[in-house]
């Protein structure tokens, strides 16, 4: 005997679940609910089956092929138009002409036993035989009236209260024999309870009903959909689960990754290859698909999350369905009975309302709050390019697909046969993103100079050397998961906001040029890159009196690639220098904030007890350093900016200094002490780099360990740095401690507000108007001047939904209370 599996369906009240899926594909316990449907069939000897589809058929077929790897022997009938439960098999007869034949939907859950159905259809000698359950809420089914030898006497469609005379419904489950056919017209749309069933009954012809005993479930809504996982987990229904019951009702598939410290409260499934990491929990009834990720802190109850989902830290998910391949990130909560659809990006610390239809493809920003649903809007990033470049999850955001494609439309701006030098830290996602770089770029004629391994000013300075651009690749400061992609320009700065958009319109377009096989790039590794790089910094930085004072220094490579640098420039220097964790280290790419303070409190350790002149830390990538005092006292970034202006201004008597407009105003004051000026700049590291290659600036910095030496680059270089404040402390024969303690304090504090897109430029209007006769700086944001010298800055974050703010005064209490009430203001403008 076959089966016949209806798949045929669009599943409209499914949406958007079945928008880009088909409702049998729809996965129950990380199953399709058409393969829970194939193995039953399988269980009792149906394994030659015809498959009726329809709607998005190719997806079907796909995904079954010929159901080989079920052990089944599968076959297709393509309708092209709808044809109804009759039409659909009618279509497929020359398939089930000589034998009975079992019918069934691909798209309800169930566990009936089939051959006791059989053999209740053989005794009977029926040509149809209807199988029936009992509902408790029959109103959404067919009703189906039997005499007590089973013979159907009444079918009732879609009945209302006032018409129920039973709770047996048809299941949409059938023996039939190929008679049948004769009742039904080729290429229409006929329904078997509708129009072929009254007939028969009218001519008198044996049709039966069986009622089964067993699980079923008509998979038609959000919630029996949600329903049916929850059964499943339950043991409700007897169905095949892969993986392991690790304990009463917590399975865990092949291959995935569970934290032991994850909370763990079952029923639940976890999918194969899903990684749950220490300080998630998840709760009943949840269901989590192949190769989905979910974040510490992160919490699900009842939820079913599709494959190849990430679920952000901190996320709260209850009662929700989210598509395949969609982004949850950091503290987005979605409620009840929200359906999130394929590929969307679910914003940062969003909110998306219970019975809410996100439908697929969309992008919720970060901080929206959405009641209603969203269907037409299409997915877009604003903002390709944030405050590091292009920035992302790795494998989430930012995945080789995407790499190849940025690399392409950069490479589409440059002139064929232009050469572009790339580069990475020692971290694996780095290694292997930076391969596909390379591999677009020269598919798209350009040749390429790879540098491998190198610290990020090492990077920039060969870029200058003759390229027309860079690409460097490193993880995220302070992000191990997140990855930046920098695209430098021909003089190994960060590419300008200009350059930036060029490539946004190429990558939106998607208009990449290729190469002719004969224009295929080439690719190089130059040698002695470190040589090169320390004998031009030792050329053109001051370095007199170095070799003579009998400095003492220690210096934390910080297990990055700023240690492959330090052995040529130490040894060239001439000082007394201990160095700490020189290795590549490619399990700590990066650092938090909490181990970063942690290396500098070893670091002033050590400083302390070797009674070294002070200690020097620089970030993995080469780019920054914090200072440690000669009695191993930590001088915080904003304070070492002071003390390095400081010590440049009183040599150099003159020029100015680039400064962000958040720094501090004391650092007008020590500037104007030593006869030099401040040029306020944007917070953009173009900006800073703009001055920084004026003919009469004399430093720069940003605050946050960033340092400018122009007289060598005009770029932030932790090496140049170092070598700047040897010389200088040399010279000047103070010590930093004393240097630190001849500089006023500042008071400056800072705070970011949520502040959803649509209303940033509302925000910003409200904080001029606000602001009255009041002085105001338009540099960057709007700075507002009090008349006794007290300011606050109000910062639009230009790639996400935040505001930064920050105030000074002559005490924290002054700054503190200036901040709150541009808090509130950046606040009340945005409700």
């Amino acid at each position: 005997m076959k089966a016949v599996v209806m798949a045929g369906g669009e599943g409209t009240r499914l949406r958007p679940m079945t928008s880009s899926m088909p409702k049998p594909l729809l996965p129950v316990a990380n199953r399709p609910i058409m393969e829970h449907v194939l193995r039953l069939l399988k269980r009792h000897g149906l394994s030659e089956t015809v498959v009726t589809v329809q709607f998005l058929a190719s997806l079907v077929k796909n995904y079954f092929g010929d159901g080989e790897e079920l052990g089944m022997e599968l076959t297709y009938a393509h309708e092209e138009k709808p044809l109804g439960t009759a039409g659909s098999v009618k279509n497929a007869e020359e398939a089930l002409k000589d034998d009975a034949f079992v019918v069934i939907s691909g798209d309800a859950l169930t566990d009936f036993d089939l051959t006791d159905l059989i053999r209740f259809h053989k005794e009977k000698g029926a040509l149809v035989t209807v199988c029936l359950t009992r509902v408790p809420n029959p109103l959404e089914f067919g009703i189906t009236i039997v005499d007590e030898q089973g013979k159907v006497e009444r079918f009732l469609e879609k009945p209302t209260w006032g018409q129920v005379f039973s709770d047996t419904v048809n299941t949409g489950i059938y023996v039939m024999e190929p008679e049948v056919f004769d009742y039904v017209d080729p290429d229409v749309s006929v329904d078997w309870s509708g129009d072929v069933f009254p007939q028969l009954m009218k001519e008198g012809k044996p049709i039966f009903g069986y009622v089964a005993e067993g699980y079923w479930e008509d998979v038609g809504t959000h919630e029996s959909y949600l329903k049916a996982q929850a059964d499943v987990l339950e043991g409700k229904v007897q169905i095949e689960m892969d993986g392991f019951e690790i304990s009463p009702g917590v399975w865990i598939a092949e291959g995935a990754e569970v934290s032991p410290d994850a909370v763990l409260r079952g029923p639940l499934y976890i999918g194969d290859y899903a990684k749950v990491e220490a300080g998630a929990e998840i709760r009943e009834h949840t269901v989590i698909g192949s190769n989905v990720v979910v974040k510490s802190g992160a919490f699900l109850h009842r939820a079913v999350v599709h494959d190849n989902v990430y679920i952000g830290p901190h996320s709260n998910l209850r009662g929700c369905v989210i598509g395949k391949n969609t982004d949850i990130m950091r503290a987005a909560r979605i409620e009840d009975g929200a359906v999130i659809g394929d590929e969307c990006l679910i914003g940062e610390e969003s909110i998306v309302q219970g019975n809410v239809r996100v439908y697929p493809f969309k992008t919720i920003e970060a901080g929206a709050f959405v009641n209603e649903s969203v269907i037409w809007e299409s997915r877009g990033q604003a903002h390709l390019f944030g405050a590091r470049g292009v920035s992302g999850i790795l494998n989430v955001e930012i995945t080789p697909e995407v790499v190849v494609r940025l690399a392409g439309a950069y490479a589409t701006t440059l002139k064929k046969g232009a050469t572009v030098t790339t580069a990475r830290d020692h971290s694996r996602g780095a290694r292997a993103l930076k391969r596909a770089v390379i591999s677009a770029l020269q598919a798209s004629a350009i040749n390429v100079r790879d540098l491998e391994n190198v610290p990020l000013p090492v990077a920039r300075q060969q870029t200058a050397r003759g390229s027309a651009g860079g690409i460097v690749l490193r993880t995220s400061p302070g992000v191990p998961d997140s990855v930046d992609i920098m695209f430098l320009d021909e003089r190994g700065a960060d590419l300008s906001l200009q350059g930036q958009r060029k490539l946004d319109r190429v990558y939106a377009r998607q208009e990449y040029r290729r190469a002719f096989p004969g224009e295929i790039g080439d690719l190089q590794f130059p040698g002695s890159v470190f040589d090169a790089y320390t004998g031009s910094l030792l050329r053109r930085v001051d370095t007199t009196g170095i070799a003579d004072a009998g400095l003492k220094v220690v210096v934390d490579a910080s297990n990055g690639s700023a240690g492959l640098v330090l052995p040529s420039l130490l040894g060239r220097l001439g000082v007394d220098a201990l160095t700490i964790n020189p290795g590549l280290d490619e399990s700590r790419p990066t650092e938090t904030r909490e181990s970063r303070r942690a290396g500098l409190v070893r670091l002033g350790e050590m400083v302390a007890s070797a009674r070294a002149a002070f200690g020097v830390r620089f970030d993995p990538v080469g780019e920054r350093i914090s200072l440690v005092d000669e009695r191993g006292r930590i001088i915080e970034d904003d304070r070492a900016l002071l003390v390095m202006l400081d010590l440049v201004a009183a040599e150099k008597r003159s020029g100015k200094v680039a400064l962000p407009v958040t720094t501090t105003r004391v650092a007008e004051q020590v500037a104007a002490y030593h006869g030099t000026q401040v040029e306020w700049t944007t917070t953009s590291p173009d900006d800073l780099t703009r001055v920084g290659r004026a003919e009469n600036t004399i430093f720069g910095g940003d605050g946050r360990g960033g340092f400018i030496v122009p007289e060598f680059s005009s770029v932030f270089d932790g090496s140049a740095a170092f070598v700047q404040l040897l010389g200088l402390v040399a010279r000047t024969q103070l010590t930093l401690s004393q240097i630190d303690a001849r500089i006023p304090r500042a008071h400056v504090l800072r705070r970011d507000v949520s502040t959803p897109w649509a209303v940033k430029g509302l925000v910003m209007r409200r904080v001029v108007e606000a602001a009255g006769e009041r002085q105001v700086d338009t540099t960057d944001g709007v700075r507002v001047v009090e008349t006794d010298g007290r300011w606050a800055l109000v910062l639009p974050d230009p790639a996400e939904a935040v505001t930064h703010l920050w105030a000074e005064g002559p005490d924290d209490a002054t700054a503190q209370a200036l901040l709150d009430e541009w808090a509130a203001a950046v606040e009340g403008a945005g409700q």
